[in-house]
């Protein structure tokens, strides 16, 4: 008597399935024992400036002190390269992994500064776009707004940071406040060309200096910036039809509804 085909069915899928499971688990093993034959590096991020080149990043893989080319792909420690990487200053994220045909892929992407920072103990550094110190490269020198003045976080030009902490050490350095203010400049094309310098001032507050003309752009202790930079735009479109705006050396966008300039004292 013939099974019936309602049984049959089922069966044979279950047969087909334990197969390829089987093949599967074979062809794991063995990739797994396939040597590694070459590196895949991947450096993203910048829109082709590099901080880092693929050639560096291969360097770092090859000597962190043990064999990798002609390594069995199973005995590769993955998380110690990723780790190694993520060490490097410049480095945001990093992801490695291997496939079947022997090649190991290491992806980086790069830190994205948004602001320079000047601190006042005469070191040097940069804020990325995800509020971390990182050092200056000698490599690339990205264009963005500087920030000086009272400004000050210890170890900031050596290590990475983050800014956006909410300890007293954070607090102090006003270096939040900064990263807020460089990440909203750096959101907008207008503002992005108009603003080259961000000034901590002894009172608390900011002043902004643009990369034309020599007045100051005061703008409080940071906040109501949507506000206060719509009131600039303003002025810049229609203000200085009325006025030789050169005439000024502040203005003044702290008050509601206004803009306020102040005349230089000298010609």
């Amino acid at each position: 008597m013939k099974p019936p085909r309602k049984l049959l069915r089922p069966v044979l899928m279950a047969a087909v399935a334990v197969l390829l499971v089987g093949a599967l688990g074979f062809v794991e093993r063995t990739a797994d024992r396939r040597p590694v034959q070459d590196l895949a590096i991947e450096v993203r991020g910048m829109d082709g400036a590099h901080f880092i080149t693929e050639q560096q990043v291969r360097e770092e893989v090859l000597n962190m002190g043990g064999a990798v080319i002609g390594v069995p792909l199973a005995e590769m420690d993955i998380r110690a390269i990723e780790d190694h990487l993520r060490a490097i200053p410049c480095v945001s994220r990093a992801e490695a992994y291997h496939t079947l045909d022997g090649v190991l892929h290491v992806r980086v992407d790069q830190r994205a500064p948004v602001v320079r920072v000047f601190d006042r103990d005469g070191t040097t550094y940069y804020i990325d776009a995800e509020g971390h110190t990182m050092p200056l490269s000698s490599a690339h020198t990205p264009r963005v707004p500087v920030a000086l003045g009272e400004l000050h976080m210890p170890g900031a030009s050596t290590k990475v940071l983050n800014v956006t902490d909410g300890d007293s050490l954070m607090r102090l350095s006003r270096l939040n406040e900064v990263f807020r203010i460089a990440s909203f400049i750096r959101a907008d094309p207008f503002r992005d060309a108009l603003i080259d310098q961000i000034v901590a001032t002894p009172d608390g507050e900011f002043e902004l200096i643009p990369r034309v003309g020599a007045q100051r752009v005061r703008i409080g202790d940071g906040t109501a910036l949507e506000e206060r930079f719509a009131k600039l735009r303003l002025f810049y479109a229609e203000g200085i039809k009325q006025t030789d705006w050169r005439r000024y050396s502040t203005i003044d966008l702290r008050f509601d509804a206004q803009v306020v300039c102040t005349q230089r004292t000298t010609p």
